[in-house]
């Protein structure tokens, strides 16, 4: 959690904080509490409470690192995180003075909780740089981040230290503009206050962000120093040379050239310059940390399907244990409605358990006695008993985790042209700025280390990358805009750059090309009306907690209310009762066996039922069949249109579920779709998106449900329908809002519109600075006698950034 820079009292006095993970909880949001010591401690999770309760005084008190004193951590209004550990502090002025300089507060009051033991860190730039330590990346100074977040990890610390960073010098940055262009629009700032206090003025300003700035500084010195020019060398290098070009004219305007001075002897500064560029480059920053931080959301959110704690069942009855005393041979007992804890198998007792999260099929499961369930998956109706299988990192759920885990850190983050470019153009531009200064100096007129020195800095500064720092993030946040209005929503700028070139589009079945619903689709009377048949059905199954119960229900519509009595469900087969008298059963045929009726006569159409996918149920009264129902999962009413507009466009449809093969194909046939993996685990989704990728395609994967968000991770782009599960939202790149299939087709065309504005960003970047920098060197002073200024160049550069600005909103009114 961060330090509260942006919380008041008045809220700090409404939430309180998790005194075992330092979350911030709402005490009225119904989270776990407990009572000790005449204090009552709100949790953000039950394992935090269980941690709690478990040895309390280990988590009730921290001291703060700077001050001393002993702080109460669920009340504390300021922590922070470093290395890896949370501090607690008594003040604001302690949390800043901590966060200035956190590495001379560290050793004196060791008070954090470490990471996991073990735990890799990475670069988000270079994942090829893992240590088992956090730092900074030694190829480009960036804070290397933990490769598996934990449940209850805070937020990324970079991000809390460049938001204040941006809250104390944006400011800064803003008024040392204001009073520089004051000046040049002619306001008579600088006849209120004098020049020279005017320019001394500006860099009282100015120089704060500079240090403010410092992370960037030291990104440029390494890229130089690990010979990897990128962005970070010319941001150091030209917003340095205009800080320093300036601070030479404020203390030592002598050494300009007289051409340069202005009335009152002094030349012109760039204070400004430095300042607001260092700012706009924070700012995209904190973009693209802020996007990046998501990415843990995903594993967070699988984690959470788990239970926090299971019932063994002992000699002495039950016990609640946290899960991760689960032993592999433990007998559980597992309730109605409860999550399944760990994999394993039933030894006593049946239900039904919704397995949707695995298979993605919104039936639940019929299990009884030496069927296998799964942890995580949840028990409808029936209690039962198991005996653990698999528990710890071996459940399919942890599987699932790690999948998204390693597909998420095997993603390196957007890799702009700008940098790619910036290998050889930074060179460039520093050897041409050498070039001048040395050419300058030695041909140049009187004097001459002076127009060495101009002509050196106005190269820095017309390359200087204010135009590369906008280009992409200009782009993305106006893209984003627009494509929120079309019910598109974007992660991040990779997502939209993969997605302008995939070919292959897998989609999931169930929620995805169908509603992700059971509906009663057809009925058939023989010997009695539909509308009977309908009713006796919905007496029988009003009895039921089963899906497809609720469907048929649901689809008898207002026909005459039937009641039940001595209502049973069989196992596997089907239900049965007694309607106005008569015995009534509704189910398969091995329930209509049991029953003595026969099916002969309707057994085509159940045949016929099945080809199309649907699940086809017998009615018999009084052991003779006057009916058969289906019941189907619908295909949406867009989804066929959308597959074909998706085929225009060149994509080929894949189609994985985990669904039976005969469902799967009905639905495939009726689309067109290209090819169809049925029967597929999530584990078998990701391998199939890996099998696709190896063969050269570039692969996009749309899906809704928990077995969807390993393949949805490890695709080139992943797709997410809106109404599905949170998983599969915070895995996918793009999410479409309303589960539209054909949103895809907007998001194909945003993509394409928001990368060929990108590219025209980058090349008006690029295209200013690659034709000034000549002119800045002075090749026109030989012929006309003219040498660029630095404010040319300056104005150069804003005008390159006003260009990519005014071409990024063009995104707002795109076509999609």
């Amino acid at each position: 959690m961060t330090s509260h820079d942006h919380h008041s009292h008045a809220m700090a006095a409404q939430v309180t904080r998790d005194p075992v993970c330092g979350m911030l909880v709402d005490p009225n949001a119904g989270k776990p509490s407990q009572e000790h010591a005449g204090h009552r401690y709100h949790f953000c999770s039950q394992g935090c409470h269980d941690k709690f309760v478990a040895a309390p005084d280990e988590y009730l008190e921290a001291k703060d690192p700077v001050c001393g004193m002993t702080v109460d951590r669920a009340t504390a209004a300021h922590m922070a995180k470093h290395a890896g550990q949370r501090f607690y502090f008594c003040s604001q002025g302690c949390h800043d003075k901590f966060a200035a300089d956190p590495e001379r507060w560290t050793g004196q009051h060791p008070v954090a909780e470490p990471m996991p033991e073990g735990t890799l860190y990475t670069c988000p730039m270079h994942p090829e740089v893992v240590q088992d330590h956090p730092g900074d990346c030694p190829k480009c100074g960036m804070a290397l981040e933990p490769m598996h977040p934990s449940a209850d990890s805070g937020p990324n610390p970079e991000l809390i230290d460049f938001r204040r960073r941006l809250w104390i010098g944006g400011p800064l940055a803003a008024a040392v503009f204001l009073l520089e262009m004051g000046a040049h629009l002619g306001l008579p700032i600088r006849d209120w206050i004098g020049p020279k206090v005017l320019l001394w003025l500006q860099f009282a300003l100015a120089t704060p962000v500079m240090w403010i700035a410092r992370p960037f500084f030291v990104r440029g010195w390494k890229s130089i120093a690990n010979r990897s020019p990128n962005m970070w060398t010319l941001i150091a290098l030209g917003t340095g040379a205009a800080y320093l070009f300036s601070v030479a004219g404020l203390v030592a305007p002598g050494i300009f050239p007289p051409a340069l001075l202005d009335h009152h002897g002094l030349p012109p500064v760039y204070f400004e310059a430095s300042a607001v560029i260092l700012i706009l480059v924070l700012i995209g920053q904190i973009m693209e940390l802020t996007a990046r931080e998501r990415t843990g959301d995903a594993i967070r959110a699988l984690m959470d399907l788990a239970p926090k704690t299971a019932r063994r069942v002992t000699e002495a009855g039950y016990e609640d244990i946290p899960l991760d005393r689960v032993q592999v041979g433990d007998r559980l007992r597992v309730r109605p409605g409860e999550a399944v804890p760990v994999d394993g198998a039933i030894i006593e007792g049946h239900s039904a358990v919704d397995e949707s999260m695995i298979t993605g099929e919104p039936v639940p499961v019929e299990k009884s006695i030496g069927d296998t369930v799964t942890g995580g998956t949840l028990n409808k109706q029936g209690s039962f008993v198991m005996e653990a299988g698999a528990v710890g990192a071996e459940t399919t759920l942890a599987r699932i985790v790690a999948m998204v885990g390693q597909a998420q850190r095997s993603r390196a983050p957007i890799q702009a042209l700008a940098d790619r470019v910036s290998m050889i153009f930074v060179p460039a531009v520093v050897l041409c700025a050498v070039l001048s200064f040395i050419a300058w100096l030695a041909f140049g007129p009187s004097p001459a280390l002076g127009y060495a020195f101009v002509a050196a800095v106005s190269v820095l500064i017309i390359a200087c990358p204010c135009a590369l720092g906008l280009a992409t993030p200009m782009s993305v946040m106006v893209g984003t805009g627009r494509g929120a209005h079309a019910g598109v929503l974007i992660r991040d700028a990779e997502a939209l750059e993969r997605f302008a070139k995939v070919d292959t589009l897998i989609v999931d079945k169930t929620g995805t090309l169908t509603e992700g619903r059971p509906t009663l689709t057809d009925t058939i009377a023989l010997g009695i009306d539909e509308a009977q048949v309908k009713a006796l059905a919905a007496a029988l199954e009003r009895g039921s907690e089963h899906p497809l119960a609720e469907a048929i229900v649901a689809g008898a519509g207002d026909v005459p209310r039937l009641d039940a009595t001595e209502f049973e469900a069989v196992t596997g087969q089907g239900v049965r009762g007694r309607v106005e008298g008569a015995r009534i059963a509704l189910g398969n045929a091995a329930l209509m066996r049991a029953e003595g009726a026969d099916v002969a006569k309707l057994a085509d159409d159940a045949s016929r039922l099945q080809g199309d996918g649907k699940t086809a149920m017998f009615l018999a009264r009084d052991g003779v069949v006057v009916g058969l129902i289906a019941v189907a999962d619908r295909i949406k009413e867009t989804t066929p249109e959308a597959i074909r507009a998706l085929h225009a466009e060149g994509l080929r449809i894949v189609m994985a579920t985990g669904d039976e093969e005969r469902t799967a194909l009905a639905v495939a046939r009726s689309l067109g779709i290209d090819e169809v993996r049925a029967g597929i685990s999530p584990e078998g989704k990701a391998a199939l998106v890996a099998e696709l990728r190896k063969s050269g395609a570039r692969v996009a994967m749309a899906g809704d449900g928990v077995n969807d968000a390993p393949a949805l991770a490890a695709a080139d782009v992943g797709i997410a329908m809106g109404t599905g599960a949170d998983v599969a939202v915070e895995s996918a790149g793009l999410t479409l809002v309303k589960g539209d299939l054909t949103g895809i087709l907007r998001a194909r065309r945003l993509a394409e519109a928001v990368m060929r504005n990108i590219r025209e960003n980058l090349f008006f970047a690029f295209a200013y600075n690659a034709a000034g920098v000549p002119l800045a060197a002075g090749v026109l002073y030989p012929v006309f006698g003219v040498l660029l200024s630095p404010i040319v160049a300056a104005l150069a550069m804003s005008f390159s950034s006003v260009s990519v600005i005014v071409n990024a909103l063009r995104l707002r009114k795109v076509k999609l």
